[in-house]
């Protein structure tokens, strides 16, 4: 349905007009950089323009007060002197004459862009806006924040669109208080908000920033805060937020429609956030929230000072919202020490309200020194962890771009090597099936060690198979599906990950579900993680062998996913991902529309698919249309995982943790869960070496 772009150039008038060093960084060209950059790019060509109107009164009014609305509006007629007068009021704020005209401009935007969502105009979107929102509180300005454009979305997709469950996820590196403020008794609004918090020495030095703020009345357990207690977060921090905190509880809560309150001061090289993430990641942020909500996501721009990062990250965010694969992420995945007690420490407080949760083996952290002396001021900082970095200086414009792999999306998106429903057949089955085509011969030779193959049906699948992975490979398909038959897949699948390997292809991610067996010929060289869903007992055979059963409640196939597939797929960085749905692989559409969708976000999308041939065309269809960059359907709402699939979970949690950093949410092993899990089931499956 396609992509909205909400953006009003007036929204550059409003400005600082005296000396505020504090507030002298939220200038118009945040705007015009990030608009510029998505014209470069072609991007906002590709996306529905949408002009942004004022928001009313009324609207305003549904989280701010008449009196504060009354005084903002007052600052039209205001000189120089009595708005510097009014600013010094409110905390890191500037008042412009133009400043009601845009912060309404602003709000109006986040509520042209839910509306042109939930009607269905378009799929999902982001309004370039400022001045920002997630600061401003019912009765006061602060942080740049004149009105809470977010947190009027939200109440106004509740109130005019009958929504009764909203995800809210806040990005920015700080503490976007004012939409904790107004929904921190609403469970209809699940609040996440991750910020440099620095045990409160950090603005805006709140102690209801921490972890253990968790809402108040009914909304216990709706609000929640992952503090980042240090600087230099990466993309490996940010990425395990996502798995070990956010999205079990965004599943479980099964939102109708995420908000993203996208600040960039999170990304390297913004001075006030001092973070490394590197823009690709955002890509990744955002295409992990579209597995959610039908994939209807809204986000509105809040901070983001480094004008060459905020460029690049806006880019970022817009290629994900439109479907493009995520580049890959850069660096090693591996969390630092701070954030994972920064994510232990918010797991433990959320654990007695999310089911996801209270199964798994949440040890609160040991209780962080007082945010506060005994005068009332913060005390001094700590030092820092052993494996975190410090925050480099702001890199010069031209660094940024040279660390970035900005490789345009190939013409095709997805190829098919079959029919069905939706789909139209692409591949050319006469040169395949030619006899002496070259196609033909290299088909034959990759066949001949496999007596499965030699049937003609089976040959003409693997021509097939060899034809689309080849485009793959040279870049011209960016994902695509195959059938075989179901006695020939052990052997396709042998030829495909070959063929892979000797093609171009340095590091393979194999997820293999059903009755499939590593094929016992392939190389034990680390560049192969072959992954089975479906086995008879959970076992690790070494750290790129690992096996797991197929969990039998949706609870639980969210957190195999959550909690080892995508933890192993990050840490392993594959530069090709093939899924195959072997014999008696037991997943039901939707859920193999998940486990591709959020697999696509790894090896910038390129996935191929393989299906047995006697696969039900909605199968097929469904697989296509996630890997062309659509959403999955909903799951509904999350079951608990059985104690059977927790057990054998953490089990290999225990297993891998050493070799696989990303795996951890926590900094104590697991080595206990193994030891239990091994007396239980009489597992026989060898540690790792």
């Amino acid at each position: 349905m396609g992509t909205a772009l909400v953006y009003h150039e007036d929204m550059t008038a409003t400005r600082l007009l005296w000396d505020d060093p504090e507030c002298e960084i939220e200038r118009p060209e945040r705007l015009t950089a990030a608009l510029d950059r998505l014209r470069q790019r072609g991007l906002e060509q590709r996306c529905l323009r949408l002009s942004a109107r004022e928001a009313s009164k009324e609207e305003l009014g549904l989280v701010h007060s008449p009196e504060y609305v009354s005084l903002v509006r007052k600052t039209q007629v205001l000189g120089e002197e009595e708005l510097q007068a009014l600013s010094g009021q409110f905390d890191a704020i500037y008042f412009h004459p133009s400043t009601f005209h845009c912060a309404r401009l602003a709000a109006g935007a986040g509520l042209q862009l839910v509306d042109a969502v939930l009607t269905g105009a378009v799929q999902n979107g982001l309004a370039l806006v400022r001045p920002p929102g997630h600061h401003s509180q019912r009765a006061a300005a602060n942080g740049f924040c004149v009105f809470n454009n977010v947190a009027i979305a939200a109440a106004h997709a509740k109130q005019k669109h009958g929504l009764h469950r909203i995800l809210i996820v806040d990005w920015d590196v700080h503490h976007g208080q004012g939409i904790q403020y107004l929904f921190e008794d609403d469970p209809s609004v699940l609040y996440f908000s991750w910020h440099r918090y620095e045990h409160g020495r950090f603005w805006p030095f709140l102690r209801e920033s921490d972890a253990d703020a968790v809402g108040r009345g009914q909304g216990l357990g709706f609000t929640v805060n992952l503090p980042w207690n240090q600087v230099g977060m990466g993309n490996a921090d940010y990425v395990a937020a996502f798995l070990h905190l956010l999205l079990p509880l965004a599943f479980e809560f099964d939102p109708e429609l995420v908000l993203v309150s996208a600040g960039f001061d999170s990304a390297i090289g913004d001075p006030e956030g001092q973070m490394q993430a590197t823009p690709e990641c955002f890509a990744h942020l955002t295409h992990l929230l579209q597995v959610l909500a039908g994939g209807r996501v809204c986000a509105m721009l809040e901070g983001g000072y480094h004008l060459e990062s905020l460029a690049e990250s806006v880019c970022m965010t817009v290629q994900a919202l439109l479907g493009d694969p995520a580049p890959p992420l850069s660096g090693l995945m591996v969390p630092c020490q701070s954030a994972l007690e920064s994510i232990q420490s918010a797991r433990a407080a959320q654990a007695p309200y999310w089911k996801s949760l209270q199964l798994q083996d949440v040890t609160p952290v040991p209780t962080s020194p007082s945010t506060h002396s005994p005068e009332g001021r913060p005390p001094p900082l700590l030092p820092g962890g052993p494996t975190c970095k410090a925050a480099a200086p702001a890199p010069a414009p031209s660094s940024l771009l040279d660390q970035l792999c900005l490789c345009p999306a190939p013409s095709v998106r997805t190829t098919v090597a079959l029919t069905a429903p939706d789909i139209t057949l692409v591949l050319p089955p006469d040169v395949i099936q030619q006899e002496g085509s070259a196609l033909r011969e290299e088909t034959e030779a990759w066949a001949r060690p496999h007596e499965s193959l030699a049937r003609e049906e089976a040959l003409t699948a693997l021509g097939k198979l060899l034809y689309l992975l080849d485009g793959m490979l040279d870049g011209q398909v960016n994902s695509g599906i195959a059938a075989t038959p179901a006695s020939a897949a052990a052997a396709t699948l042998d030829v495909a990950i070959q063929r892979g390997l000797s093609h171009g292809a340095q590091r393979l991610l194999c997820v293999a579900l059903g009755q499939l067996d590593r094929p016992p010929d392939l190389a034990h060289d680390g560049r192969t993680l072959w992954l089975n869903i479906g086995g008879k007992e959970a076992a690790a055979l070494s750290m790129f062998h690992v096996a797991t059963p197929l969990p039998v409640m949706t609870g639980g196939f969210l957190s195999c996913i959550l909690g080892l597939v995508l933890p192993l797929a990050y840490g392993f960085q594959p530069d090709l991902v093939l899924v195959a749905l072997g014999p008696g692989h037991g997943l039901q559409g939707p859920h193999a529309a998940l486990l591709a969708a959020m697999l696509r976000g790894l090896a910038g999308g390129r996935v191929l698919a393989l299906l047995e041939e006697d696969s039900t065309p909605q199968l097929a269809g469904i697989l296509a249309r996630v890997l062309r960059g659509e959403a999955p359907p909903s799951l509904g709402p999350s079951s608990v995982a059985s104690p059977e699939d927790v057990q054998a979970l953490m089990y290999l949690r225990g297993q891998l943790e050493p070799q696989w950093k990303m795996l951890q949410m926590r900094l104590n092993s697991c080595s206990l869960t193994c030891q239990n899990y091994q007396r239980e089931t009489r597992s026989s499956c060898c540690p790792l070496t």
